[in-house]
């Protein structure tokens, strides 16, 4: 929805006129401020398509005058010669176009394939369903279902109620199946994949993700790719959002997502990761595998998608080429020169060296993927980024994964409904229609959509507020829609149900204990289930562990490293469950024993408070005493406690005194200073957090 005043500035048009419309098409608008809804915005719309041509053809006289009477000129550039008038039609001639094109879709509007969960020889069997319901379902008429009832001995009307197992019996004559209306819920599209017939497909265009470490060129890459300048607009030169382009190449089309690299856009990349087809890994050869490099490739891989690595600024002083390819062997890439699956191809983006290579290893490497949609069927996809802009209201990049997205379709965008008002291509330029495959900006939501949310087209527009406001009811019940977490407790019958690889992130507090851990899971073999390690690395868990672990379903495990409470959080909202240990052979056993189905804990750990050191006091007879401030919870005399710090736990043990201004106490809360001395233990440095906590018996 948007305000008249809105919508004239959008059409480049005066609100008097735009309120004048309104009154001849008899809608209740008086004033500029007025809003109008959907339905509104589509009558206007169409009104200002088809008078579109006759506001063209009017061209003040004089101009027109001007225009004939001036001579051919040369455009010293192209050396080109052109007429003014005829490059004046030109562009006259694109914005008619463009108007016919958008009159004739809506006076010729193909119905296309629906979005519909259901395949399209199945039916739909509800409850207490007559036979009259079956007959519609299946096209017959009720006459011809009767008659088979008959053959059956059931003597039914048309308004008599049809069992299951009955329905099924006579659907199955027809070549069909029958499924029960309870196990479909269309509002939950992110679960279905409509299928389409093989003959309906038609080859797509690549989506191609470029990631890498930040400042190694992705970016640049593009620039030479598109022939643009888009890196010399960028803050600081770093990409801080996620957009996307589509190039032509040897008469082929491929598309282009740009990712930021920073680690602190490590979950824009995992929503980058969700939607491609192929990524880029784009490396400076004078730079090396860098940290946020290794999240990448740890990404690209649990997307399980083809990988060419780019190897950047190969022209500078100090590339290596040989150890890029040895350490992102190591990773987990191996080259095809050395027996792997990746292609590794040699670039100079700024230079525009070796971009031809790379182009045409994508499009080698689409054609061996066989990439297909159905351009006859209603548009699906994920929205790519969205924004809110004073003049359009609503607008987002949107990826079309399948279908044709089209001019006035109603579209659900997670909770989000519209109608879909103005389609451009990133150049700018209106489209009345868009591709499998084509990034376009779309405006008519009502609401912002978050990046990465799916959208579906239908085919009529109570069908889609429909499933608009079920999401939006369901969203509001549940705060998030997200996966199933998957928990130690439940890996038994996560094994039975099918699932042969436990996904795990590893975090340990050195190298020496990564590698033994890291060893010790992947050794695990039950039932031919095995655990496979997807990161692992030395330090604190961070945010980039849990968006990896939730989108991969995993397990996070960390090894004498314990995370904070902010990062606990995040994992809770995530739905990513993080298991702490100190002993290796504790890891494995409580792994074995959930694989087996046999786990049976009997305590768990109860965090009671965390404080930090603020001060230090040493005395010969007492000790170190540690003047601290408590962050969260209680801090308890004789609890357990361990000293952690720089997120690692660098001394367990428990609480032998606690002090609060001169006398001793039993407790100290939160917000609360304290002296405390940890017993058998000294060495407390400043900044060192205290975490106290209990064991308790699990029920």
């Amino acid at each position: 929805m948007m305000s008249v005043l809105e919508y004239a500035t959008d059409m480049n048009k005066i609100d008097e006129e735009v309120i004048k419309v309104c009154q001849e098409l008899e809608l209740p608008i008086t004033t500029k401020d007025d809003i109008l809804d959907e339905d509104m915005i589509v009558m206007l719309d169409n009104y200002f398509m088809e008078n579109e041509e006759e506001i063209n053809n009017e061209i003040d006289e004089e101009e027109q005058k001007k225009i004939e009477q001036e001579e051919y000129f040369v455009m010293e550039e192209e050396q080109v010669t052109l007429s003014p008038k005829k490059s004046v039609n030109k562009n006259l001639s694109k914005k008619e176009d463009y108007a016919k094109l958008k009159k004739e879709m809506y006076k010729h509007k193909n119905k296309f394939k629906n979005n519909n969960i259901v395949e399209d020889d199945a039916v739909l069997y509800k409850k207490n369903m007559t036979v009259g319901e079956l007959a519609s379902g299946l096209n017959k008429s009720p006459t011809e279902i009767i008659k088979k009832l008959m053959n059956l001995g059931l003597m039914l009307s048309i308004n008599s109620s049809i069992d299951f197992d009955t329905a099924e019996i006579i659907t199955s004559e027809y070549n069909k199946k029958l499924k029960m209306e309870e196990s479909i819920d269309e509002s939950n599209f992110e679960e279905f994949i409509s299928l389409d017939k093989s003959e309906d497909l038609v080859s797509r265009p690549p989506v191609v993700t470029i990631m890498g470490h930040v400042d190694h060129g992705k970016t640049t890459l593009l620039d030479a790719i598109r022939q643009s300048d888009v890196a010399y607009h960028e803050a600081g030169g770093i990409t801080q959002r996620i957009d996307a382009y589509q190039i032509e190449y040897n008469n082929k089309k491929i598309t282009f997502i740009d990712t930021p690299g920073h680690a602190a856009f490590t979950e824009m990349r995992a929503r980058g990761a969700a939607i491609t087809d192929i990524v880029i890994i784009i490396v400076a050869a004078d730079d090396g595998v860098m940290p946020q490099t290794k999240e990448v490739i740890d990404h690209a891989l649990v997307a399980k998608v083809p990988i060419i690595v780019a190897i950047n600024k190969i022209d500078k002083p100090g590339a290596n080429i040989d150890k890029i390819m040895s350490d992102m062997s190591a990773s987990g890439i191996t080259p095809e020169a050395w027996g792997g699956k990746s292609m590794f191809i040699q670039i100079s983006a700024k230079n525009k060296v070796g971009i031809e290579e790379l182009l045409d290893a994508i499009l080698l490497e689409s054609e061996m993927l066989e990439l297909k949609a159905n351009p006859n069927r209603y548009a699906t996809g994920t929205v790519v980024e969205a924004s809110v802009d004073k003049k359009q209201g609503v607008t987002a990049t949107i990826l079309i994964q399948n279908g044709t997205l089209r001019i006035g379709d109603n579209i659900v965008v997670g909770t989000n409904y519209g109608k879909v008002r103005t389609i451009k291509n990133e150049m700018e330029e209106d489209l009345v229609e868009a591709y499998p495959s084509m990034p376009v900006t779309i405006t008519g939501l009502s609401n912002a959509p978050s990046a990465g949310d799916k959208f579906v087209v239908f085919e009529n527009e109570k069908r889609a507020r429909n499933v608009a406001e079920i999401r939006k009811n369901r969203q509001q019940q549940n705060n998030t829609i997200v996966s199933e977490p998957i928990t130690l407790e439940d890996l038994f019958s996560k094994i039975n149900s099918g699932t042969k690889e436990i996904n795990v992130v590893l975090k340990a507090d050195i190298k020496g204990s990564e590698e033994a851990v890291k060893s010790s899971l992947q050794k695990i073999d039950v039932e031919g289930a095995k655990v496979k390690v997807v990161r692992s690395s030395v330090g604190a868990i961070t945010e980039s562990d849990i968006v990896l672990a939730a989108a991969a379903n995993a397990i996070i495990i960390g090894f004498n490293v314990r995370p904070d409470s902010k990062i606990i959080n995040y994992a809770k909202e995530k739905k990513v469950e993080l298991k702490l240990y100190d002993i290796i052979y504790k890891v494995v056993e409580e792994m074995e024993a959930a694989m087996k189905g046999i786990l049976d804990p009997e305590y768990v750990e109860q965090v009671l408070g965390t404080a930090e050191v603020r001060k230090i006091f040493k005395f010969s007879k007492v000790g170190t005493i540690a003047g601290c401030y408590v962050l969260e919870g209680t801090i308890k005399k004789d609890s357990k406690a361990r000293i952690i710090r720089d997120s690692v736990v660098i001394y367990d043990g428990k609480i032998n005194s606690l002090a609060r201004e001169k006398d001793q106490v039993k407790e100290v809360k939160q917000g609360l200073e304290c002296g405390l001395t940890i017993e058998n233990y000294n060495d407390i440095k400043e900044q060192d957090v205290i975490e106290v906590y209990e064991m308790q018996l699990l029920k």
